[in-house]
């Protein structure tokens, strides 16, 4: 595979970052890196290691595989507009409305899309929604931050550990059912993967451990079901804003009900990774989709 005929032939791929899925994202750039770089692209690696900009040579373009904060929430893509470097996935603003999950709900109940009930609770607030509840952070990712809370007895340590990250805590209904996500690329929703974790909790250890959870891709699900779920995750993308990439979860109860947890405009590119292993079922191997991607860098 060459670049010939392709906008971009020198890119920089940025990963690492200053938030706290530093980690997983210098495994995600990594990967891409290495698919650029298969798929025939000259390729810079670039590990930021705080909140600016320093690239090393010049570069037609960049991938942006930086995770959570300055990655996701506008920050970088602002600079690069800035310098008018073009750049893969959302523009500032779309990737600001998705990566605060405050924003984010605010978008879902405006466009009618289905998603669970919530409340936003600062430090001196108490929670008005029914046991069970999921809490999380509204600005992380990677499943930080995030806990089920099935009754009084487990809230206060909980909502002590994931108010440190944001100063506020947005807490869910929590969604009986089964855990579903769908990847998009450009404007084409992928085949829905299906998360069995264990004991059925998808958290840090179930997303990132080898061996913890098992991915059924495709999802089996109803043929309307599945239908219906791309058609939501478009619906979310678009209502969003976003462009690109994106990932989104879902709930799905056991009477057909689909509930939008979130979208991940920048979603994971590591070994156990659900975005490439959606562009799989559909045919497109890893370095392809990195290449598409990367192609459809632009500023704006």
């Amino acid at each position: 595979m060459t670049v010939k005929g392709r906008k971009f032939k020198k890119v920089g791929v940025l990963k690492g970052g200053p938030s706290s899925e530093r980690e997983i994202s210098l495994k995600s750039g990594a990967a891409v890196a290495k698919g650029l770089r298969a798929a025939g692209y000259e390729v810079v690696e670039v590990d930021v290691l705080g909140h600016s900009l320093e690239l090393p040579e010049p570069v037609d373009g960049v991938f942006i595989a930086l995770h959570g904060e300055f990655g996701e929430d506008g920050q970088i893509q602002k600079l690069l507009e800035a310098r008018r470097i073009p750049y893969t996935g959302s523009n500032p603003a779309a990737s600001l409305a998705s990566f605060d999950k405050r924003l984010s709900k605010a978008v879902f109940i405006k466009a009618g899309i289905p998603t669970a009930d919530y409340e936003v609770l600062g430090p001196n607030d108490t929670l008005s929604l029914p046991y069970p509840v999921v809490i999380k952070p509204p600005c992380q990712g990677s499943t930080i931050g995030i806990f089920k809370v099935n009754g009084p007895g487990e809230w206060a340590a909980a909502f002590r550990d994931s108010l440190r990250y944001d100063g506020e805590v947005l807490a869910e209904a929590f969604i009986p059912g089964r855990e579903l996500t769908v990847g998009i690329v450009g404007n084409t929703a992928f085949p829905a993967i299906e998360i069995l974790a264990p004991d059925g909790w998808y958290d840090f250890t179930a997303k990132y451990g080898k061996g913890q959870s098992r991915h059924l891709c495709p999802a089996p699900l109803d043929e309307a079901i599945a239908a219906r779920a791309k058609q939501i995750a478009l619906d979310t993308f678009t209502a969003l804003g976003c462009r690109g990439l994106g990932r989104v979860d879902f709930r799905l109860t056991d009477d057909g009900r689909l509930y939008v947890l979130e979208l991940n405009n920048i979603p994971g590119f590591t070994e156990t990774s659900l975005l490439p292993e959606a562009a799989q079922a559909a045919g497109i191997g890893f370095a392809e989709l990195c290449a598409q991607i990367m192609e459809m860098a632009r500023l704006g």
